[in-house]
């Protein structure tokens, strides 16, 4: 069944007066160009995106010509010269085109963050203009076999060797695996040292790499185009000046600080999809009949959406809020915990609401809101498992 893209502006909650107070005109016209370049360029790519389980390294030269690429970085090294919310604009637009095979917030929101923040003047000069380009893209390695989200049990070990780092270990579920040139590897350079001790970040450049590998391209229920892969380090050599920040030991401390922003970006995301799910369900139940009158006539459909919809700017009101003091820099761990859990939990609820006024066609493929609700299943999981933010929350409750 052919489909015609949906424009943003149709995609957004019916009669909603509430205006997020971080917007600008300028974020609005950047909201406005993202999503006319997503709906263009992208949405009629990620059919095939998602069958061939990979979408075009040329894509991200795209989107780094028009500028979607590295946001909120200094034009000094590249970058838009934006802020937090320039990227989260960007971002929203995506996930409300339900663009699953693009992993720019990796890319943007998180890897050129850890570079901007704990790299020195020299690696920023070398890396960030390239990713801002799309000459080169990111990647961060912190997933294991038998880690998972238990960062404190990676296994992956970087041994000085002279003017050298020697890496031997095996990611895997690393978003953006198979294209990455640059690879944020979260390993232990003190083998000695318990829990967190002894973590470090090293930039690995993957390009001719010895000793490097990729795995197979992980096959996933959704965004199905994004390449998620497993990653082998067998005893690849990397030059000490590529470790992230001045001394050894610090990988913990830049994961941690860096995790609300990253929890953030999640939430935001679900919320578009939320809003995007109420959104097109509200045309379709209107131009689907049963027994002779519109399925928007029927209690039952009216009510559901109704919930759906209040649920929907419930979470857009507080992730707002986190947002509003993200730029700040008072967002706390644990407040970007509740956003990140709840969020993502209302929003599978909410599609798979959604889903079932389709009826029958909400379960195919060929119509979105099939493809919403595989894409946004994983929000509970990447990002720290939505267990492991209820624990977050906790251990703040009982401090």
């Amino acid at each position: 069944m052919s489909e015609q893209p949906v424009s943003h502006r149709v995609a957004r909650p019916p009669s909603v007066p509430y205006r997020s107070p971080w917007l600008t005109p300028e974020l609005e016209m950047l909201a406005d160009a993202a999503a006319r370049f997503f709906e263009e360029r992208f949405v009629p790519r990620e059919p095939q995106w998602s069958r061939d389980g990979l979408m075009d390294r040329g894509a991200w030269n795209e989107a780094g010509r028009v500028g979607l690429l590295c946001a909120s970085i200094p034009e000094a090294y590249g970058g838009g010269g934006g802020t937090l919310a320039h990227d989260i604009v960007i971002f929203s637009e995506q996930a409300r085109a339900l663009v699953g095979s693009f992993s720019n917030t990796v890319h943007s929101g998180i890897v050129a963050h850890y570079l901007l923040h704990y790299g020195s003047e020299a690696q920023k000069r070398r890396w960030l203009p390239k990713m801002a380009s799309g000459e080169m893209v990111g990647a961060i390695a912190m997933s294991e076999p038998d880690a998972g989200s238990d960062l404190q049990a990676i296994r992956t070990r970087a041994r000085r060797d002279g003017d050298h780092y020697v890496i031997d270990g095996a990611k895997t579920f690393i978003t953006n695996g198979y294209h990455a040139d640059l690879v944020f590897v979260v390993a232990k350079t003190d083998s000695a040292a318990k829990g967190s001790r002894g973590t470090s970040i090293i930039v690995v450049e993957t390009r001719d790499l010895a000793g490097f590998r990729r795995g197979k391209v992980l096959d996933k229920l959704g965004n199905r185009g994004s390449d998620t892969a497993e990653l082998f380090f067998d005893g690849v050599r990397v030059p000490v000046e590529n470790l992230l920040g001045p001394e050894e030991g610090q990988g913990f401390p830049q994961l941690m600080a860096q995790l609300p922003a990253e929890r953030l970006y999640i939430a935001m995301n679900a919320v578009a999809q939320m809003e995007r799910a109420v959104a097109m369900t509200v045309d379709y139940v209107k131009a689907r009949t049963v027994f002779g009158q519109p399925l928007s006539s029927l209690q039952n459909t009216r009510f559901k959406l109704a919930e759906c919809r209040s649920k929907a700017q419930i979470a857009r009101v507080y992730v707002d809020n986190c947002l509003v003091r993200c730029l700040a820099d008072e967002l706390s761990n644990d407040d970007a915990a509740v956003a990140k859990w709840w969020v993502t939990q209302t929003c599978n609820e909410v599609v798979d609401e959604c889903l079932q006024l389709h009826g029958g066609n909400g379960y195919i493929l060929d119509y979105p809101i099939a493809r919403l609700y595989a894409n946004a299943r994983v929000g509970p999981i990447y990002g720290g498992s939505n267990e492991i933010m209820k624990e977050i929350i906790a251990r703040e409750l009982f401090r």
